[in-house]
């Protein structure tokens, strides 16, 4: 899998926040076996704990994809990016534009809006939006080169609330890498996510509040790794009858 040029093995994008403690976010990074891991400007700078919390993000060997999470403006998450971008160092960053404070639905008017913004300014932009075409086909125009279409709410764990819509999505953009982000809940979740032909997963919630998230997060891995290697090896189409898997030529005649 190729993101903006760069060659990325691991399917599943990992977030940061909401681990019970920096050891069991440390245990789910390296049992996830993930290359990517989003972390909020707001985490970074909430508390005295930054700089440990930086240390442990630096340590863990992965590429760091700042998120934009909690901005409700254009301006916010310009003004947001351009600070994860200095504080991280890194161009990548995963632009939300929140629109509803209930669903925490993209506003996807102001998504398109401030992708445009930021790709101009030579960010590479990995946006959250709806499984929409037509919001998708604005979003390449501004300049993203991949969409990250919502499963389900942040959060939720409902699964995948619209697969037809990200079937949909997959036909029509054949060549733009697609990440499913947001409302996986179990690990069967994510790889329906890759049966329908996503190239990658980002997940948190899912993770970070099971019982034993190590134990969740490679989980996670393992079904990403089945889904899509069941996609790839093109699955048969569902049957209306039952079909015999034994042939009833040269089968035995009671006379």
């Amino acid at each position: 899998m190729q993101l903006y040029g760069t060659d990325i093995s691991s399917r599943l994008l990992l977030g940061t926040a909401q681990y019970p403690s920096p050891a069991v976010l440390r245990k789910a990074i390296e049992t996830s076996r993930a290359e990517i891991i989003t972390v909020s400007l707001r985490r970074e700078t909430a508390d005295g704990s930054g700089a440990g919390f930086w240390e442990l993000l630096k340590d863990s060997g992965c590429k760091v994809l700042p998120n934009t999470a909690g901005c409700h403006s254009v301006q916010e998450a310009v003004v947001t990016a351009q600070m994860a971008r200095e504080l991280f160092g890194t161009d990548w960053i995963k632009l939300e534009v929140i629109g509803n404070s209930d669903t925490l639905q993209p506003d996807v008017f102001g998504l398109v809006e401030a992708a445009r913004v930021l790709c101009a300014d030579g960010f590479k932009v990995f946006p959250y939006t709806t499984d929409d075409l037509v919001v998708g086909e604005k979003l390449l125009e501004a300049g993203c080169e991949l969409l990250m279409p919502w499963g389900a709410p942040i959060g939720s764990g409902q699964g995948l609330r619209n697969p037809d819509a990200l079937r949909a999505m997959r036909a029509h953009f054949p060549d733009v890498p697609l990440i499913v982000d947001a409302g996986i809940g179990r690990p069967s979740d994510a790889t329906h996510a890759m049966e329908l032909g996503m190239d990658a997963v980002l997940l948190n919630t899912a993770v970070a509040k099971a019982g034993d998230p190590a134990l969740m997060a490679k989980a996670m891995a393992q079904a990403i790794e089945a889904g899509c290697n069941g996609y790839i090896a093109d699955p048969m189409d569902p049957r209306d009858m039952a079909v015999p898997s034994t042939p009833t030529l040269g089968m035995a005649e009671l006379i």
